[in-house]
């Protein structure tokens, strides 16, 4: 049994605040920073050294996310030396014959997020995504908040939720409960697609009327967002100009396709594996060389100074836009053991605490004995444990409730192993929290993380709920 100290129920009060702030539309930033500051003067007992938390907490927060705040400034910065060439509205303009209005690049969107989120997973897919389509989305007249909408419950709430490819999270989970991986999988498969057409098809109604005629002045405006103002490139081109413009246009959209291959041959091959983090860095890498040559190509003698220039305006957007998600995922790491260490620079070897776990921990005996019962408290053990911002730390976790609960409820521990695990990656992966993946969905949406959240709420709540029941009742 854990045993629950006063900073667990400091930690828990700061949870339920932070997410009652939200739901009321309020900023989170303070209540997260306040309630990092007192659970570090209740665990530690000194008020120096809760001061010193609440700007550890921050910082390992920040050194945790900054490969995203990396990405989102890369890829950004590679936007503007397009943009210097023309070459942005050469490149995109092929796609206008698909997505010829926003109802139909709502479900485009969609559609390939998923199909190379669940291959790569959303990390290196985002990217991709965003810096191709989500542009010709938003000319079509889909608000920019939608994309968002449609990349997030894509790929980081149905292709993640399921890792059907990779295969990760249902090895964590199976592990844990002591079932065959693909029982796991195969049932999270299933469960994926439910919840994630079921919030697509609610999040669609819910933006429909909010979708404009296809138009130039929404992607000008939306091109505005959050940008410092520069002087703007002249329209006029020369023959040599356009062929340059022509040649990146061609040239970004085949180099990003041919990462795509290549990272489909490492799926499938066992010399290289490109998972998670390193399909995020390749596309990071070519990102900075493809932006270094439109910079040349554009004005060798200013490159250098330019390049400079690119960089500082992608880092100035990267931060502006998501600069106040890190005090509150620091806030959200004190419940990780391996962050808490990080945060209270706890010597290797000692038990850190890891608030968050072990309040589920103290929490799963009151969960009854009843199919319906476990079914919903392993998905609400799984949705807190997703809080953290991972998604998958929690999988053991839940795993591990999943096979002692089974034999109890008659129910088979893969199909409550495969609930937890909706509830964890859905939230945690993310979703429904502004401290996850989803930060870097907002980023290149250029949209509100928090209201982005907002947005996905509803309908991912709903679809999680209806894939539990039919989880219960068919499986």
């Amino acid at each position: 049994m854990v045993e629950l100290t006063l900073a667990h129920w400091v930690y828990l009060a700061g949870t339920v605040l932070i997410i009652l702030t939200m739901l009321f539309r309020q900023n989170v930033l303070v209540p997260s920073l306040f309630m990092t500051f007192l659970v570090g003067i209740v665990y530690t007992g000194s008020f120096v050294e809760g001061l010193q938390t609440t700007f550890s907490a921050s910082l390992v927060a920040a050194a945790e996310l900054f490969n995203i705040f990396l990405i989102i400034t890369v890829m950004t910065a590679l936007l503007h030396a397009l943009r210097s060439l023309q070459a942005d509205i050469r490149m995109v303009r092929p796609f206008g014959y698909v997505m010829k209005s926003g109802h139909s690049s709502f479900w485009v969107l969609a559609l390939i997020t998923y199909g190379i989120s669940l291959f790569f997973w959303p990390t290196p897919a985002v990217p991709l995504v965003g810096a191709i389509l989500i542009p010709v989305a938003v000319r079509a007249g889909l608000p920019p908040i939608a994309t968002g909408v449609a990349i997030a419950i894509a790929g980081q709430g149905m292709a993640l939720s399921s890792d059907y490819m990779i295969k990760i999270a249902p090895t964590l989970t199976a592990t844990a409960a002591n079932v065959e991986v693909s029982a796991v999988a195969d049932k999270a498969l299933i469960l994926s697609l439910i919840t994630g057409i079921t919030a697509l098809i609610l999040a669609y109604f819910r933006i429909r009327k909010l979708i404009q005629t296809p138009s130039t002045r929404h992607l000008d405006a939306w091109n505005a967002t959050h940008s410092e103002p520069t002087a703007p490139a002249s329209r006029a081109q020369s023959t040599r100009d356009q062929s340059t413009s022509m040649f990146f246009a061609i040239a970004v959209p085949l180099t990003f396709l041919a990462i795509m291959i290549y990272m489909l041959y490492a799926t499938f091959t066992d010399g290289v594996t490109l998972e998670g983090g390193a399909g995020a860095a390749l596309i990071g890498g070519v990102a900075v060389l493809l932006m270094i040559a439109a910079t040349v190509a554009y004005n060798w003698r200013q490159s250098l100074n330019q390049v400079s220039d690119h960089l500082v305006e992608g880092f100035v957007f990267a931060f502006r836009a998501m600069g106040p998600v890190i005090p509150i995922a620091g806030f959200f790491f004190l419940g990780s053991g391996e962050m808490s260490a990080k945060i209270f620079a706890i010597e290797e070897g000692l038990q850190a605490p890891s608030f968050l776990f072990q309040l589920v921990e103290a929490g799963q005996q009151f969960i009854p004995e009843n199919p319906f019962f476990a079914g919903f408290g392993l998905l609400l053990v799984g949705m807190v444990t997703g809080l953290d911002g991972s998604g998958f730390s929690g999988l053991p976790l839940v795993g591990a409730l999943s096979g002692a609960l089974a034999p109890s409820v008659g129910v088979d521990p893969a199909t409550l192993g495969a609930i937890g695990q909706m509830g964890a990656v859905w939230v945690g992966g993310g979703t429904l929290i502004a401290w996850s993946s989803i930060v870097a969905v907002a980023g290149f949406a250029r949209v509100s993380v928090v209201e982005l959240v907002r947005q996905c709420f509803i309908p991912v709540m709903a679809g999680l709920i209806l894939s539990t029941i039919v989880a219960i009742l068919f499986f």
